[in-house]
């Protein structure tokens, strides 16, 4: 299990852009991807439940990636959540 800490640093929080895009890097992926905020817990390839964490600038997520391929896809978020988010 790998485990990604991230500060919301987007003024906007993470809204409908993000969310999708955020969707479409952890599609390819076999591993389990959950995404943990203050205000609850999300599938990270559902775009619904990530928009209900109403996830707003200065939260800390928490990923948490758990399968075949989480080290790959650990990096591959890191690098997406820091550029993006």
């Amino acid at each position: 299990m790998k485990e990604i800490k991230h500060v919301i640093n987007d003024p906007l929080g993470m809204h409908a852009r993000p969310a999708g895009m955020l969707v479409k890097a952890a599609a390819p992926f076999a591993s389990k991807i959950t995404v943990t905020a203050p205000t609850g817990t999300a599938d990270a390839k559902r775009l619904m439940a990530l928009m209900r964490l109403a996830a707003k600038q200065g939260m800390e997520l928490t990923i948490t990636i758990e399968g075949a391929d989480e080290e790959k896809a650990a990096a591959e978020l890191q690098a997406f959540l820091t550029a993006n988010l």
